[in-house]
């Protein structure tokens, strides 16, 4: 019969670590493709930094890398993760490989929602001398807040997923629970209890995103 206070200790642990790396990865994939995101968008055709030359060569790099499914990735990866870690498996790489991921998936969150700012807020912008600097920081990245908000809830939920395979190089987290305990062990109340838990922490991301979206969006 199913203990859920016998496995508690283990639940917990392995929630505990899935937060780690999904927060932590969250972090460093959220600033790098907010970075790439806001240059491929300042230097599309005819934006404020129009230059085809870096748009073209971030459009590419992003378009190469954004398709290549996690789990190989997360494989390609593991050399380069041991070269700037100093370790191949474990959680580091995992975080390490899920950062990269996300920075090229949000880059294109970042950059497809700031397209939808209209041109007309920053036509009256430039037109009472605001210089392309200003321009970015008080006229583009607030009028798409509530977007990017929302483009960053849906990357968080995609993280969570993409934290489900950590055991493939030895990390750990609740997919590695449910696989190792749950799956192999025949144990399916393990399985069901890790699925509920990762349902839990995506639902409350997405509570949280939209009511933070909304409140940006009522301004």
């Amino acid at each position: 019969m199913f203990d859920l206070y016998a496995i508690l200790p283990q639940l917990l642990d392995a929630t505990w670590q899935t937060l780690y790396i999904v927060i932590l990865s969250m972090i460093f994939g959220g600033f790098g493709g907010l970075v790439i995101g806001l240059t491929l968008y300042l230097t599309r055709p005819g934006n404020l930094y129009d230059n085809p030359v870096v748009f073209t060569i971030l459009n590419v790099i992003v378009n190469v890398v954004r398709p290549v499914p996690f789990i190989l990735l997360l494989v390609l990866l593991q050399p380069l993760a041991r070269s700037v870690m100093g370790v191949g498996i474990g959680n580091p790489p995992v975080i390490f490989a899920i950062s990269i991921a996300a920075i090229f998936g949000i880059s294109r969150l970042v950059e497809q929602n700031l397209v939808t700012v209209s041109p007309g807020v920053i036509e009256a912008a430039r037109a009472v001398g605001a210089s392309r600097f200003r321009i970015v920081w008080s006229v583009i990245v607030p009028e798409g807040l509530g977007p990017l908000i929302l483009g960053y809830t849906y990357a968080f939920v995609a993280l969570v997923d993409m934290s489900a395979v950590a055991g493939w190089i030895g990390g750990g987290g609740l997919g590695t629970y449910a696989v190792q305990t749950g799956w192999r062990q025949l144990d399916y109340g393990v399985m069901v209890a890790a699925v509920v838990v990762i349902i839990i922490i995506v639902q409350l991301a997405q509570f949280l995103g939209n009511w933070i979206a909304k409140s940006v969006l009522r301004r």
